[in-house]
């Protein structure tokens, strides 16, 4: 059998998370507010009223539009996915052969390098500054040196919540000749998405997803937003009805309601600078800026391993992220509740 595999894949490291008993989950920067039972009565009601037996629209036009018209862009350039990993899966698919380049920023989410491996792709890697601010000039250098295919930007980045300013942005786009893919998973959290810079450049995507602000991870919804003509070129091998009907009510419910959800985004961003200044006040540690939905702080004084489990041994689940480049003493904690991250900032002032 394994000889029917491509060799490609025997030499990745497998997407993977370790589930742990906890009673606080910290780990997967997640949104820790739970949709008002209201609104789920209010899906589950419709999703009752239609055929399970039969496929979704072919083109979920409706839903369609109403992304479209939340995120600020066409529908004729909005594609909708199986959350945003998917869209990635197609564009990597889409652009990328054997021994082409895709240039990336490090420590970042550690997907994009699977997928281009896993296609054979070769895989540039750009350390961060010492301060996790991305290299731009070095991201542009190897772009064009190796003539990428692909730039891949995490943007604010995931693990360092490092966000790329809009005029870094355009000179990647403008002094590259690939395609540039703006994830912007965290972008709710951030100032603003850049998704107006889709009307002056036909080769960038933006990626944006439920799952973070939208409190919806396990409804698995994300979008594209792309010039038109890209987005139908993608549309050529995208795999029909991959979002399920149960899925697509859910979205344009919440949708339909987000004027009274998104106040959570407000409170997470106070709870996330409330966690931030409590870290700086422990000696042992160092916290950096973010513009995301969680903290990376590295641990001076013990192991990183060590810190997890003592905090795990109270029920609290973070991110242990010292095998990420440059993250040798590097933690991850997601913004809870203000009651769980009141527990967090309890326990860690003993686990460091």
């Amino acid at each position: 059998m394994s000889e029917l595999i491509r060799s490609e894949i025997f030499s990745l490291d497998e997407y993977t998370l370790q589930r742990y008993p906890h009673r606080i989950k910290l780990n997967q920067n997640e949104n820790p507010f739970e949709l008002p039972q209201d609104i789920k009565a209010e899906i589950l009601e419709r999703l009752g009223a239609i055929s399970w037996s039969r496929y979704p629209a072919f083109i979920p036009q409706r839903q369609i539009d109403a992304v479209a018209q939340y995120a600020g862009w066409v529908p004729d350039g909005t594609l909708l996915g199986n959350g945003s990993n998917d869209l990635l899966q197609l564009i990597f698919m889409s652009v990328l052969e054997r021994n082409q380049t895709v240039v990336i920023s490090q420590p970042t989410f550690t997907l994009y390098k699977i997928l281009a491996r896993g296609l054979a792709a070769d895989v540039v890697e750009i350390l961060m500054t010492p301060d996790f601010q991305f290299d731009v000039d070095g991201i542009i250098a190897a772009a064009r040196r190796t003539e990428a295919r692909l730039v891949v930007i995490c943007s604010p980045n995931n693990p360092t919540g490092t966000l790329m300013p809009e005029t870094d942005v355009v000179r990647i786009i403008e002094e590259t000749e690939g395609l540039v893919v703006l994830d912007e998973a965290y972008v709710h959290f951030a100032p603003g998405s850049l998704c107006h810079l889709l009307m002056r450049y036909d080769r960038l995507i933006i990626l944006q997803t439920f799952s973070k602000a939208m409190g919806a991870a396990g409804l698995r919804f994300g979008y594209a937003l792309a010039p038109v003509d890209l987005a139908h070129q993608l549309n050529k091998i995208k795999l029909p009805y991959s979002v399920n009907i149960f899925t697509l009510v859910a979205a344009e419910v919440l949708l339909e309601h987000w004027n009274h959800l998104e106040g959570w985004i407000d409170t997470l961003i106070r709870e996330r600078e409330r966690v931030k200044a409590g870290l700086q006040k422990l000696p042992q540690c160092k916290v950096y800026p973010s513009s995301a939905n969680f903290l990376l702080f590295e641990s001076l004084r013990r192991k990183p391993a060590e810190v997890f489990d003592l905090l795990l041994k109270k029920g609290i689940l973070i991110r242990n992220v010292s095998s990420y480049p440059m993250l040798g003493r590097g933690l991850r904690v997601s913004t809870g509740t203000p009651e769980e991250n009141t527990a967090f900032l309890n326990a860690i002032r003993e686990a460091l």
